[in-house]
């Protein structure tokens, strides 16, 4: 008894750790990717981890792992809660084969990566839609070729969310529904696909927050998803309905974000 209350206490404070961390990060813009190692060696457990915490010195990733060393006790506890799970397919209590086929009972989602010395085991992968596959020993570079693959395909897939407030409350937008941000005075309103939410901030500081987002000024006053708009004319752009006018000293720089935009979508 006393085994298993330490064993959730660790648990817990991992999670709130992790939750903390996420809350700052997710406020300036990040994400951090939560990484799971299903592993019964000790040794090759600490080898991942040192594997894992170079990766993200050498790729700027933010990386939030947590360790198990059954795949029974990641059943129990954190697999809903995974982006990535590193797991061996061998273990002593449940194998990571028959581990991966109850994560996908309840997660299509998370990214299955298998670790193992046998490659026969591991092509049965496609059978939980394992990403790939790494053998032992573990090379680095294999390794982290595979890992930026997994990286790269929740960059694809993740939602950005734009954490805004207003008087003492505090509202996460999704970026994508985003369709203009319009400046009064000292607030801002964000109008969107759903409700308006209006924040205490500024356009000038939304370029910041936004950057790298399909974002750009059509005047001084507005601050334009181009993902949303759908006609130009006469110094007019359309935004979701919307009717919005391009100033002249904005027309140049927001003519040719729409014509980038426009180009790397087609």
């Amino acid at each position: 008894m006393l085994k298993r209350i330490l064993f959730l206490a660790k648990r817990f404070i991992i999670f709130y750790d992790s939750f903390n961390l996420e809350n700052k990060i997710m406020k300036a813009g990040k994400k951090m990717i939560r990484i799971a190692v299903v592993e019964d060696d000790s040794n090759y457990c600490n080898q991942l981890q040192d594997y894992l915490h170079k990766f993200e010195q050498e790729t700027g990733e933010l990386l939030s792992i947590v360790t198990f060393s059954d795949g029974i006790d990641i059943l129990d506890e954190d697999s809903h809660t995974m982006d990535i799970i590193l797991m061996d397919i061998q273990m002593k209590h449940m194998d990571g084969m028959k581990t991966a086929e109850r994560i996908r009972e309840k997660n299509k989602e998370v990214i299955i990566i298998f670790i193992t010395n046998l490659s026969q085991y591991a092509l049965q992968g496609y059978k939980v839609e394992a990403l790939d596959y790494v053998l032992k020993p573990i090379q680095y570079f294999a390794f982290s070729q595979i890992l930026q693959k997994a990286v790269n395909r929740i960059s694809q897939n993740q939602t950005s969310y734009l954490y805004v407030t207003h008087d003492r409350s505090t509202t996460r937008l999704d970026v994508s529904k985003i369709t203009y941000v319009e400046s009064q005075g000292h607030k801002v309103i964000f109008h969107t696909t759903e409700a308006p939410v209006m924040s205490n901030d500024s356009l000038k500081n939304l370029d910041q927050k936004l950057a790298g987002k399909p974002f750009a000024r059509c005047n001084n006053c507005y601050l334009v998803n181009l993902a949303y708009v759908e006609r130009m004319s006469d110094g007019m752009v359309t935004v979701a309905g919307e009717n919005l006018q391009i100033s002249r000293p904005r027309r140049k720089a927001f003519m040719e974000a729409l014509a980038d935009y426009v180009g790397g979508h087609k």
